[in-house]
């Protein structure tokens, strides 16, 4: 996975400050080392990033949103400007030591559900005594727990729905990981973490992140709760962006976006060949918001049919930024984040709490401003 990033300009320093931070040698393990070595999740995790990082110093950023999924959203905490690079390798380091360690304490394992309802997928997961550990969306549910469970599921799937065993080291995003939790607390204090200086999406609940502090509180806790990347892809549809970028090693999660983000442009940055497509939507959006006028006044519209409830506190005349989580949707099983579709101030509520509203209407306005 290395390999082709080599010869670009400073990359090999990279790698070589990389293994120092991570205590392991990622150049051979990201060059020549065997797939048996790299799936072990304490080599993976750090690769990952690792890669990730590279890629993106390879990229000029205007003004993004950024949002990973799993150990995806420690390097977008780095993009973000919230975790510097090394702070970002080091982390994911110890997470995937750590949670490695704790998939050695009882055997359990993942798999993917493929198609169905979401409601009914989830509810047949829990009803099976797994939990639903990354809800992916494009009909992609993944669920996680005991081995034996797993095995159970798999040999008896939900009526219309594909199960598919997941090659992973044990039962990520669930309690089994509490031993890694509990020792990350202790890591992450070693760490001082600064505001994001971009829109940070959260894999708790899709909504934005403003405080550093809270970054990586959230990073610590992400090992044990699931990942919402169908909530990061709602927000990401309520901020209209036009283009998403996948940094290496990419492909899944475009592949996913393809079927949730109609009309956004995509690219998935495979190799350094990929770069000068990814600078070149970049450079384009950039121009093209330019040119576009923000309007005064802009609504926050539902995600999906069900109970609105208001953020507690959340007042009108108060200024909020972009993707801030500003209510809630509950349905009959589950509850979706209604964000701000740009930053601005809280010109009116529209609806009131136990207001049942249907999905794409407005609960609120924002004024935006003349220069968004």
């Amino acid at each position: 996975m290395l390999s082709p990033w080599l010869d670009l300009d400073g990359v090999p320093e990279q790698i070589a400050a990389f293994s120092e931070l991570a205590g392991l040698d990622l150049l051979r393990l990201g060059t020549t080392a065997d797939a048996e070595e790299i799936r072990d999740t304490a080599v993976t995790q750090p690769l990952i990033v690792a890669l990730g990082l590279i890629a993106a110093s390879q990229l000029k950023f205007g003004e993004i949103v950024t949002a990973g999924h799993s150990i995806g959203e420690v390097t977008a905490a780095s993009v973000a400007g919230s975790l510097t690079a090394p702070d970002a390798i080091s982390f994911a380091a110890r997470r995937g030591a750590e949670m490695a360690a704790a998939c050695a304490l009882t055997p359990s394992s993942m798999a993917a559900l493929l198609g169905g309802d979401p409601d009914e997928v989830v509810a047949a997961i829990i009803a099976a005594g797994l939990t639903p550990a990354n809800r992916n969306g494009a009909g992609q549910i993944v669920a996680a727990g005991s081995a034996e469970a797993i095995a159970k599921l798999i040999d008896n799937p939900p009526a219309g729905v594909r199960v598919r065993p997941l090659q992973v080291a044990g039962a990520f995003h669930t309690s089994y990981m509490a031993s890694a939790e509990k020792r990350l607390r202790d890591v992450a204090a070693q760490f001082t973490p600064a505001d994001p200086s971009e829109i940070l999406l959260s894999n708790a609940d899709g909504t934005a992140i403003s405080d550093g502090r809270t970054v990586l509180a959230r990073l610590v806790a992400q090992v044990t709760r699931p990942v919402r990347w169908d909530l990061c892809l709602s927000t990401l549809r309520a901020l209209e962006v036009g283009a998403a970028i996948e940094l290496a090693p990419a492909g899944t999660l475009t592949g996913i976006a393809k079927r949730e983000l109609a009309g956004v442009e995509l690219v998935a940055v495979k190799s350094p060949e990929d770069l000068a497509s990814a600078q070149s939507v970049i450079d384009g959006r950039a121009q093209h918001g330019q040119r576009q006028h923000t309007p005064d006044v802009r609504v926050v519209i539902t995600p999906t049919k069900g109970i609105f409830t208001r953020s507690h506190g959340l007042d009108e005349g108060e200024a909020i930024v972009a993707g801030t989580r500003i209510g809630t949707i509950r349905t009959n099983r589950d509850e979706f984040a209604v964000v701000a579709p740009a930053s601005g101030v809280l010109a009116e509520w529209l609806k009131y709490d136990g207001d049942i509203v249907g999905a794409g209407l407005p609960v609120a306005r924002l004024s935006t401003g003349s220069e968004g």
